[in-house]
């Protein structure tokens, strides 16, 4: 069951069967990936090399039982390869994630070169920071409960979430910590390489122990800064002084170690959609995941860079 908030929700491309295909069981002799509760997926007919015979060592061709390929069932001919028109991509995926990205980042260096944050006009600025980051939360969940990726709901969330982050970054770059956002920036790619490189290495296996796992560490992480925030709201001071000190720099750290699990669950997300045929649309949802956890991430290091700048 994927999860319906917009920070959690990686939406896999087997909806109705577990998230990215972890709930399926392979078909006998099949790829280790599984299609069944694949929503794309047709079902493969007359293929000469779909059944192996016992001790080949090729039994397990991943390509075995692709479900995409055309047979050619009149004269027994070998699957041709598979047709790629309106299906899902690498590069949709690249461009539509640059797009989005490419719309914050404008609205974001907009927002800290038009809303000042000197002492005269902080506050109206921070005020408008808090609305756009009110607005772009409330588009996110939105189009979390849309099944089909909406691409001017995701633009427009983008939009908002950069004003939000041109200002927060702003106010933490000139106020707090000088530099703090261009390290917060170098911060969010090297976590990306990494996690990319070791995925792409196979060192990170997502599967739904790891997908379990990671959502049940966020919903945790979560609930306890919500709660840190409501001490401070009513309480006053820093809460419980979990994003502050010595305990915010550690949260900081589990803050960002979970962004790049979500990184991970992303690719894999991706990974899926163009194994499995998606439609080119849902490269849009992928972009849109991707947004969020990059956001998290550049939040958690803005954060865990003014804590240890502030204990100077």
């Amino acid at each position: 069951m994927r999860s319906r908030n917009p920070v959690f929700s990686r939406r896999g491309f087997s909806r109705d069967n577990g998230y990215a295909g972890f709930n399926t069981a392979p078909q006998a002799g099949g790829p280790a990936v599984a299609t069944q509760g694949n929503p794309y997926a047709q079902q493969p007919t007359g293929n000469p090399y779909a059944q192996q015979p016992t001790g080949n060592p090729y039994a397990q061709n991943p390509y075995a039982q692709n479900p995409y390929a055309p047979q050619d069932l009149q004269h027994g001919a070998p699957p041709q390869a598979p047709a790629t028109t309106g299906r899902m991509t690498i590069d949709d995926v690249v461009l539509r994630t640059a797009t989005t990205l490419g719309v914050l980042i404008v609205t974001a260096a907009l927002s800290w070169a038009l809303l000042p944050v000197d002492d005269a006009n902080i506050s109206r600025s921070y005020g408008i920071g808090i609305g756009a980051a009110l607005i772009g939360m409330v588009l996110a969940f939105v189009q979390s409960f849309k099944r089909k990726a909406s691409p001017a709901l995701i633009l427009t969330y983008a939009a908002f979430e950069g004003v939000f982050l041109g200002v927060v970054s702003n106010i933490v770059d000139n106020r707090i910590a000088d530099g703090a956002a261009m390290q917060a920036v170098i911060g969010t790619m090297a976590v990306f390489a990494g996690v990319l490189i070791a995925y792409k290495a196979g060192w990170i296996r997502v599967n739904r122990r790891f997908y379990g796992f990671v959502m049940a560490a966020a919903l945790g992480f979560i609930l306890l800064m919500t709660v840190n925030l409501l001490f401070a709201v009513f309480g006053g001071g820093d809460g419980l002084g979990f994003r502050s000190g010595a305990l915010g720099v550690v949260f900081g750290i589990i803050g960002i170690i979970l962004g790049a699990c979500f990184l991970a669950l992303d690719f894999k997300q991706v990974e899926d959609g163009v194994a499995y045929g998606a439609p080119r649309e849902e490269a849009w949802l992928a972009a849109f995941g991707l947004t969020l956890t990059l956001v998290w991430i550049y939040l958690e290091f803005l954060r865990l860079i003014s804590i240890l700048s502030s204990n100077d």
